[in-house]
């Protein structure tokens, strides 16, 4: 077997194939639950929404926390990992935990309405330290051993990766949290499902290609 046939294993076919160019075997879509997991995250906030235009707020309650504990057997029935399957569960639970010590339904949705103002705020501060995130995890993922601040072109890059999500969380922070102080249970499940992991793959999408353009320029073997 030749040095070609090494790299390409018995059937020809390159081990690398659908890997990151910095060897992340695994896909950022496939660390955040894939495809059904956007969906998994999604139905809990939809029944809650739809109960409660219906049903008193205990009842409300029950069919949420039932829906969510139906889903995270679901995913662990289905072989998932439990801080995948089980990570939804505990964000629910806090949710409606807030939920029942206040009385208000709209508090479904503030804990994950300051969570976006953190995250908007420690985004754009690393950037104007000039240390955006995006680069700081690149760099800390391969060795925490690159001088990436150095090379203008892969700051530049992760600037915009970072600018990107915190876009994304400023404007799920604004509008949620107008919509929190209108009273709009409704239409805060609606902005909660359709600035979720919609603009989720469009930052991430970004920091991708900052990683991929950082690990083009810095690692050897990229």
């Amino acid at each position: 077997m030749d040095a070609t046939d090494r790299d390409h294993g018995p059937a020809r076919e390159n081990p690398s194939a659908g890997r990151t160019p910095d060897g992340q075997g695994a896909t950022l879509l496939d660390q955040m639950g894939g495809p059904m997991g956007f969906v998994y995250s999604a139905v809990p906030v939809v029944v809650f929404v739809a109960a409660n235009a219906f049903l008193p707020l205990t009842a409300t309650i029950i069919a949420s926390v039932a829906v969510g504990l139906a889903i995270t057997g679901y995913r662990l029935l289905r072989g998932e990992k439990f801080s995948l399957a089980a990570g939804g569960l505990l964000g629910l639970a806090l949710a409606i935990g807030i939920v029942a010590l206040t009385g208000s339904a709209r508090d479904f949705f503030v804990v994950g309405i300051w969570t976006y103002l953190v995250a908007f705020v420690v985004a754009l501060g690393s950037v104007l330290a000039r240390r955006p995130l995006s680069g700081l995890v690149w760099n800390l993922v391969h060795g925490n051993t690159h001088d990436w601040r150095a090379d203008r072109r892969v700051l530049r890059a992760h600037d915009i990766a970072t600018l990107a999500a915190a876009a994304v969380s400023g404007a799920r922070f604004g509008v949620q949290q107008w919509l929190y102080v209108s009273d709009e249970t409704g239409w805060l499940g609606v902005a909660r499902v359709a600035m979720g992991w919609p603009l989720t793959i469009v930052a991430a999408l970004v920091v991708v290609w900052a990683w991929r353009r950082s690990s083009a320029r810095l690692l050897p073997s990229a």
